[in-house]
């Protein structure tokens, strides 16, 4: 059976309002429209939906049956229908990123802030990932835009965006003081414990590649769960680790290691959707972020 959906619309307001005259002022029509939707309504399934008296309009059985079904309908999409409009300016809405802990720290803070301080009735959500889990957001639909570090997972119906370079750098604390004070090579470092990122991140897969391009084996002896544990660690006399050199600002207890062999630059990529436009919101902090490329 096929009925018109603006009859359900009248029928909703006719009953949620329990009178014609008030539902034809709300959906700006007439009465006599709205009366003969109705009987055309009621022809079309069978029933009576109403018991029509001086005192305005009340359900039958059949229609408050009716009635609750559509009522969730209506709302829902008029909730639907907000929530688009609010997304196209700048005064509500959500964003959603899926952000590394690297990407975070090193570039999106900062442009957060702003965000926040320009906007603040767009609600942010970030979610912190791994760059593969950042990705799979994407392609999900449960984030707008990721931020992360190379290297990534190319995919055709995404596009990304250099945003930034990421310097790292070898550090250890002064537990490990025979390698302080002169120039250390990749193999002799495989001589003590390290300290990584887990087999299933990118950044596994890139310190992985920068050992074996020297004919070495990266065998970390601590798996850490995101780049922020890895510092602490280092300072806790557990091994060597990998970080961003940003992330020994301020830091003591830790000391860079004079690497012999160059540690490839990585960058802050953005990354999002190639088909699917971002909301205002959205697009709006992507501009922010993109305002930060180093030409």
């Amino acid at each position: 059976m096929y009925i018109n959906y603006d009859y359900y619309r009248i029928f909703y307001y006719v009953a949620k309002y329990r009178n014609i005259s008030q539902a034809a002022k709300l959906l700006l029509n007439n009465q006599p429209n709205l009366t003969r939707t109705i009987k055309k309504l009621e022809a079309e399934l069978g029933c009576p939906l109403f018991l029509r008296s001086r005192k305005g309009m009340k359900l039958t059985p059949e229609g408050e049956r009716l009635y609750e079904h559509i009522r969730i309908a209506i709302e829902h999409i008029d909730a639907g229908e907000s929530e688009i409009t609010e997304s196209r300016n700048l005064q509500n809405g959500t964003v959603y990123i899926a952000a590394s802990e690297v990407a975070l720290r090193c570039l999106l803070l900062p442009v957060l802030k702003k965000y926040r301080l320009l906007y603040p009735g767009i609600h942010v959500r970030i979610s912190n990932h791994s760059t593969p889990q950042a990705i799979e957001a994407l392609r999900d639909g449960s984030a707008d835009i990721a931020v992360v570090t190379t290297p990534t997972v190319r995919a055709a119906s995404l596009v990304e965006t250099n945003v930034k370079p990421i310097k790292e750098v070898a550090v250890c604390s002064s537990y490990f003081s025979a390698l302080s004070g002169r120039q250390i090579t990749l193999s002799e470092l495989t001589g003590f414990p390290l300290i990584s990122l887990g087999k299933d991140t990118k950044s596994f897969e890139f310190y992985s590649a920068l050992f074996t391009t020297h004919g070495l084996t990266y065998n970390p002896d601590i798996e850490a769960f995101t780049a922020d544990q890895i510092l602490p660690m280092v300072e806790a006399d557990l091994g060597i680790g990998f970080v961003p050199e940003e992330f020994l600002r301020g830091e003591n207890g830790v000391f860079k290691i004079n690497l012999k062999e160059t540690i490839p630059e990585r960058n802050v990529v953005l990354i999002k959707r190639k088909e699917q436009p971002l909301s205002v919101a959205a697009k709006e902090l992507e501009r922010m972020i993109l305002e930060n490329v180093d030409e």
